[in-house]
């Protein structure tokens, strides 16, 4: 199985950056496509970034053009450099992971999460 560790969450202004990173050990092996998700406080779960093993990415709609996802195999490490926030981006962070490549639907791996708070 695999485990993920979230970290580089806190509080920032809004027009600031972070950079999230997840460090995932296991078997990874059989992992094909990693992602970041955010829940805001009484909100469905949904998916910001997504990244195969080969480097492909997706973005959500609302992320666009503010976000970048990347990762280093070789450290079995993702990071999520998030530039521009806004309050609206205010939310628990989870690192997932799942063993389609098909970085969207269902992750079959989940970390516990980082808070995210974007406040003057």
């Amino acid at each position: 199985q695999v485990q993920l560790v979230e970290s580089g969450g806190g509080l920032v202004q809004p027009g600031g950056s972070l950079r999230l990173s997840c460090v995932a050990s296991g078997s990874m092996f059989s992992i094909n496509a990693m992602g970041w998700f955010r829940q805001a406080p009484g909100k469905q779960r949904e998916l910001v970034a997504g990244i195969t093993r080969g480097g492909g990415t997706y973005y959500a709609e609302p992320v666009k053009g503010r976000v970048i996802i990347s990762r280093d195999n070789g450290k079995n490490t993702v990071y999520l450099q998030m530039n521009s926030l806004n309050p609206e981006d205010t939310a628990v962070y989870y690192c997932a992971a799942k063993k389609s490549l098909i970085m969207v639907g269902g992750y079959d791996y989940w970390g516990q999460g980082t808070q995210v708070t974007v406040s003057s």
